[in-house]
């Protein structure tokens, strides 16, 4: 179901800052501090008989910790969930992960599996998912992601792999409520965007809250109900090292 707006938390009800339906954090990949912090989200949570779930971009849809025990060892836990370390460095997300298994929570894999994306990239249909608005402005954060490297023949098939992976996780997500719990996702920043990303696909009864971890020092043009601040982080120019795996663009 499409969310059609603009603003800070386009097309839904105001999200209580208490236990929503949907509780949605957005990092930066590789900023540090920022998965602790998430980890102690949950553990609050969880305390509180709170959590309902813990789902997460870095696994793909259709993966679940759910028959691991409370005890089950990092091993058991990136099996159950496919865990590509090439694409995801486990020490990065297991502080939060782990949280969940220890708290009897599931682990949800949420993002398009790898085998869909081609599937997606030809699905016209996807086109239809998002306000016009809204898909221009993913074209430019498309665009912008990729230091404007990218050719514009390919923008589009790469919109509607966006789109996809914002509404398989919506789903997952969707189909985790628990009356009276919160289920929680973790994704990069511009899928938990209010006007972009995974909230313009939910279901528009369940009150949603979407919360940016932000680096001291970094900025978004992003729409989120909070931001977290987080500590710095330092990293080389992604430009120039993305510059090096990609042909110049054509026809701008």
């Amino acid at each position: 179901m499409r969310r059609d707006g603009a603003g800070a938390s386009a097309g839904t009800r105001p999200a209580s800052a208490e236990d929503p339906d949907l509780l949605l954090f957005g990092e930066r990949h590789d900023a540090p501090g920022q998965i602790d912090r998430v980890a102690d989200a949950l553990r609050q949570l969880a305390a509180r008989d709170r959590l309902a779930a813990f789902a997460i971009e870095m696994a793909p849809a259709g993966t679940s910790t759910a028959a691991l025990p409370r005890s089950a060892a990092a091993l058991s836990i990136r099996q159950a969930l496919q865990w590509d370390d090439k694409a995801w460095p486990w020490e990065r997300y297991a502080p939060a992960i782990t949280a969940a298994v220890v708290a009897g929570v599931p682990v949800l894999g949420a993002n398009l599996p790898r085998a869909d994306m081609a599937k997606a990239m030809a699905d016209v249909s996807l086109d239809a998912q998002l306000a016009e608005p809204a898909r221009a402005q993913l074209a430019v954060a498309l665009r912008d992601g990729h230091c404007g490297l990218l050719p514009e023949s390919r923008i589009p098939a790469m919109l509607r792999v966006q789109i996809a992976r914002d509404r398989s996780m919506a789903h997952v997500m969707a189909e985790s409520v628990v009356s009276g719990r919160t289920a929680v996702l973790l994704a990069g920043s511009g899928h938990v965007d209010s006007a972009l990303g995974v909230p313009q696909h939910l279901p528009t009864h369940l009150t949603v809250r979407s919360i940016v971890l932000l680096a001291d020092g970094d900025r978004t043009s992003g729409r989120f109900d909070a931001t977290w601040a987080t500590p710095a982080a330092s990293r080389d120019d992604p430009c120039t090292a993305l510059a090096g795996h990609m042909p110049a663009p054509a026809g701008r």
